[in-house]
């Protein structure tokens, strides 16, 4: 980012200072595509919202079709999508969404990984469903990009600080530019205001400093006792009910205590948690996402959400299940 902000010039001024910003651009555009394995057009954006925005807006493509556990950034992309609804294990329902494609290239916007349960969708039956329809499928990747290899999609949403690089900055990955209506302006007339370059170097540097796994496992296997303790006391370990339970993101109830309550403690103790997605938390809603699965009002209000970031230790990891622990048998 340093280097970018050193060399920044509007990458689309042809003076020699926008040449360089704009073969520094390239240069990053070529490395994140490298570093995905994506063959296809690179859109950078101001992160996954806008991303989402630019994917569902102007898509060539008839109905909107979304599922219901999807992001708030996805639904209020397309607030008029007809909502596809999942299994009580969090998965899409494939029989349903096989009917729902049948209809003149059906637009549909699947999340790669949940970033309230962590449970990953099947994208490659859902590409299967409705690249086999004639339709075209929004991949948000956020969650996913930079810890698992991306699915097969037409579009893919990822964001920067997901996988440790800078905040405010993303992109938007397109098989090709023919699927989307263009709107003049900067990415090849794809996307309006000038381009981030120095967060957008950063993007690709994180990206290229990442490992598969994201995390060492030894850093998070204080949890697989935590989820023991947590059965034993009556709490909700959810990856137990979920159709494929990914490491990087745990929720669980606790008996005995509000979410609210928890996240005050948790906070007083100097971990930090959320209730529901972290982009909505401060309303203290109830989770669309839990609700979409089928749990009772009182264990979505005692469910909290714990992620794992490439820098967290595994002191930290068992400090909240020490923490966890003891609040829970407190409030027993």
């Amino acid at each position: 980012m340093l280097e970018g902000f050193a060399i920044w010039a509007n990458p689309s001024s042809p003076h020699a200072e926008g040449r360089k910003a704009k073969a520094a651009l390239e240069d990053a555009r070529a490395r994140v595509k490298t570093a995905l394995g994506w063959d296809g057009e690179v859109i950078f954006t101001s992160g996954a919202s806008e991303a989402a925005e630019l994917a569902l807006g102007r898509v060539k493509g008839g109905a909107r079709l979304v599922s219901a556990v999807e992001h708030d950034a996805i639904l209020a992309a397309a607030p008029e999508a007809e909502r596809l609804p999942v299994r009580s294990d969090g998965s899409l329902d494939m029989e349903l969404l096989a009917e729902a494609v049948q209809r003149e290239r059906p637009v549909v916007a699947v999340q790669q990984i949940n970033s309230e349960t962590g449970n990953r969708q099947a994208l490659e039956e859902v590409f299967r469903l409705v690249d086999g329809a004639g339709g075209l499928l929004i991949a948000d990747c956020a969650q996913g990009a930079g810890k698992f290899t991306l699915p097969p999609c037409d579009m893919a949403i990822i964001s920067a600080h997901k996988f440790g690089g800078p905040i405010g900055v993303g992109a938007l990955l397109v098989t090709d530019f023919s699927i989307l209506a263009p709107s003049g302006g900067h990415e090849r007339g794809y996307r309006r205001g000038t381009e981030n370059l120095p967060g957008i170097m950063g993007m690709a540097a994180a990206l290229e400093a990442g490992n598969i796994p994201y995390i060492d496992p030894d850093i998070l296997e204080p949890l697989d006792t935590l989820a023991d303790d947590c059965r034993k006391l009556g709490g909700i370990w959810l990856a137990d009910r979920l159709a494929d339970a990914t490491p990087y993101v745990r929720a669980l109830a606790m008996p005995g205590m509000s979410g609210s309550a928890q996240l005050m403690r948790f906070d007083m103790a100097g971990i930090a948690v959320s209730q529901g997605s972290a982009c909505s938390s401060g309303t203290l809603k109830k989770s669309h996402v839990l609700e979409a699965m089928g749990l009772d009002d009182d264990t979505a209000s005692r469910t909290i959400r714990v992620s794992f970031g490439w820098n967290t230790t595994r002191t930290e990891v068992e400090k909240f299940c020490e923490v966890w622990l003891d609040m829970a048998r407190r409030a027993a």
